[in-house]
């Protein structure tokens, strides 16, 4: 690995981790965000960095937000990089281009979702960089289309997901980790974070980062982003698929 590579990669593992861990408060903002037709998706995306610079792929997770990468991105393009952050399917200003599409939620469909973004973008190759989600679609693409991965940063390891696996109980201090997968594969679930969406993302980050003593501000930057339409119905049919109780789309099998 070139010492070019080794710098990209120590300076985004080293931020994103930070960021998910609740080891920095978010200080900067964003430009405005753009939006381009990529597939079933009219994606909106923030970007930073020179035009023709090295592209990075800076993908987020639940229950998060674009404002996961607001401290990353400038370092990047201070690097020469063009940093690119979109808001996944079901986030943001990200919304479907047709009402008849499945809300689908699997890993791979979103994870398609970024090579069609690439391919509006008229990218050939980039670093993908994630956490949460973001890492599992990193991981998918580099399995799926390594043509399209320069590198790749997964924060949170290497999350291809198995539904087989995803029926082995784990002992229950493991368990109870997860209880809101549960509580979603429910309907009382479903119409609690429909009702109490930002309530229980600020429930998350609070367990998910107990060291992380983000302020109001910080969380209400990201909250608006979980008020799209489609937010619930996606992170619904991610986590009940990943327990085997929701079908995806058989392209996908």
């Amino acid at each position: 690995m070139n010492q070019d590579r080794r710098e990209f990669l120590g300076t985004a593992l080293m931020t994103i981790v930070a960021a998910k861990l609740g080891m920095t408060e978010a200080r900067n903002s964003f430009g405005s965000v753009k939006q381009i037709d990529a597939g079933l998706l009219n994606v909106g995306y923030v970007e930073d960095g020179p035009a023709n610079g090295r592209p990075v792929m800076l993908l987020h997770g639940w229950p998060y937000d674009i404002h996961s990468f607001e401290e990353v991105a400038p370092l990047l393009a201070a690097k020469g990089y063009r940093a690119i952050v979109p808001h996944l399917r079901g986030y943001g200003t990200t919304r479907f281009l047709s009402n008849d599409t499945f809300r689908n939620g699997q890993p791979a469909a979103l994870a398609l979702d970024i090579v069609a973004l690439m391919d509006a973008l008229k990218i050939e190759k980039a670093v993908i960089a994630g956490f949460d989600w973001g890492a599992r679609t990193a991981a998918i693409m580099a399995a799926l289309w390594p043509e399209r991965c320069k590198a790749i940063v997964s924060v949170s390891g290497y999350l291809i997901g198995s539904q087989a696996a995803g029926k082995i109980p784990l002992p229950p201090d493991a368990e109870l980790q997860w209880w809101y997968q549960y509580y979603f594969a429910t309907e009382r679930g479903r119409a609690g974070y429909e009702k109490c969406r930002h309530e229980l993302a600020k429930l998350i980050w609070q367990l998910a980062s107990p060291k992380w003593n983000f302020t109001d501000a910080t969380f209400d930057r990201s909250a608006g982003s979980f008020d799209n339409p489609d937010h619930v119905a996606i992170a619904i049919h991610n986590y009940r698929w990943r327990l085997g109780l929701a079908p995806g789309e058989s392209r996908f099998d």
